[in-house]
């Protein structure tokens, strides 16, 4: 499946997407960069939650999984 999805880029965006492009980058690589940083941020904030969610969690009292 080919899918392909443009947008307007505001002044804002021109000025980030210069910014950013690494040498040799075209904006498409730039986009699925900062794509893979977000998918990364939701992951760490998932991470986190999940973390705060264990941290009273006492495992002195469960048996060795190995």
């Amino acid at each position: 499946m080919t899918t392909s999805i443009g947008f307007r880029p505001t002044a804002d965006d021109e000025r980030i997407l210069r910014e950013a492009a690494l040498p040799g980058e075209s904006t498409s690589d730039i986009l699925r960069r900062a794509l893979r940083l977000l998918d990364h941020d939701r992951w760490l904030t998932q991470f986190r939650t999940d973390a705060d969610d264990l941290a009273d969690e006492d495992l002195h009292g469960e048996p060795d999984a190995w």
